[in-house]
């Protein structure tokens, strides 16, 4: 990529970020929470986006831990743990649990570890329902407090706001050295060749489960960040929708690419409210949306503008290559 360009992506970023920061300040109790919700389910996202999209892993039980991590926070901080000790928890609970759920993913693939992920979840949400000696069952847990960061209270909707984009930041940045560290390179070659990566040297046996266990470990922390977002938590929000929406993320804003999870997120939280105003149409026009956004691109929204940029460079290139034989040929 030339300077150019470089500069161009550089100044694009920060208007985005400045727009996250300041435009919403304007926003009322509803926008705020609705923002607040796209920067907690893009966490989850770029979790699963992490185990499907750079490593390959089939999972169907991100919203699992999403539940995992959000009554970790619920149980925690109602017993007057601080908020940043509570997500401790619920990323090393998440962790160690997507670390075992990664065993089956070394001995099955593809539709079947789907399965085996799928019961997890479900064994997730009858845990949630049904020990409420733990969750509170049906009547989950209420009156979750929202933390003071260096002294600041967070209670007001607009703080927090703040908070989850923060939190979001901090993530980003951590997956973006992961992506591009030796483990980020194994997991693709994992997702590429299994039987290559091992050959070459890779320990796959090591990295798929190091990748049910950061992308589980991702799903807690948007759940930590859920529960006093929310303020209440029941087990209803954790069921399989919850997990096939953040697939359904994954796969529209571009699975395998970095800010997949941040389009993805949008068009899943953001869509819906923007299409209120047709009333009792608006999750039908949702959904036509989406299938026919899959149809014309399976790879999603940035595999529409990945095919866009890789035919702008072939034109490039092929356009240079005409322009040097034409020039040889006149020397000659």
């Amino acid at each position: 990529m030339s300077a150019n360009g470089r500069y161009l992506r550089l100044a694009a970023g920060l208007v985005v970020i400045a727009a996250l920061i300041v435009i919403p300040m304007n926003f009322n109790r509803y926008g705020l929470f609705i923002l607040s919700q796209w920067a907690v389910m893009t966490i989850a996202a770029m979790g699963l986006n992490l185990t499907l999209g750079y490593a390959g892993q089939v999972s169907l039980a991100q919203g699992a831990f999403v539940g995992v991590g959000a009554y970790a926070s619920a149980i925690l901080t109602t017993q007057g743990w601080p908020l940043p000790a509570a997500l401790g928890v619920s990323v090393v609970v998440s962790f160690a649990i997507g670390w075992l759920l990664g065993y089956p993913a070394l001995r099955v693939q593809h539709h079947y570890l789907a399965f085996v992920t799928l019961a997890f979840s479900t064994l997730a949400f009858l845990v949630f329902r049904n020990e409420s000696w733990l969750t509170g069952g049906i009547y989950g847990i209420s009156n979750i407090p929202r933390p003071h960061i260096f002294g600041f209270a967070t209670n007001k909707p607009l703080p927090f706001y703040y908070l989850c984009l923060g939190s979001l930041a901090i993530v980003s940045l951590a997956v973006w050295w992961l992506i591009r560290s030796p483990w980020g390179r194994a997991f693709m070659a994992l997702r590429e060749n299994p039987l290559r990566a091992q050959s070459l040297g890779v320990d796959t046996r090591r990295y798929t489960l190091m990748a049910f266990a950061i992308g589980s470990a991702l799903g807690g922390v948007a759940g930590g960040l859920y529960a006093p977002l929310t303020q209440y938590i029941d087990p209803l929000p954790f069921n399989l929708s919850l997990s096939l929406d953040l697939l359904m993320m994954v796969i529209v804003g571009g699975s395998g690419f970095f800010f997949g999870p941040f389009l993805g997120a949008m068009i899943a939280v953001l869509l819906p409210e923007w299409l209120r105003f047709t009333q009792g149409y608006y999750l039908m026009l949702y959904a036509v949306a989406v299938i026919l956004l899959l149809i014309w691109s399976p790879t999603g929204i940035l595999g529409i503008l990945d095919r866009f940029l890789a035919n702008r460079r072939t034109k490039a290139a092929s356009a240079l290559r005409a322009v040097a034989k034409s020039r040889l040929e006149t020397v000659q």
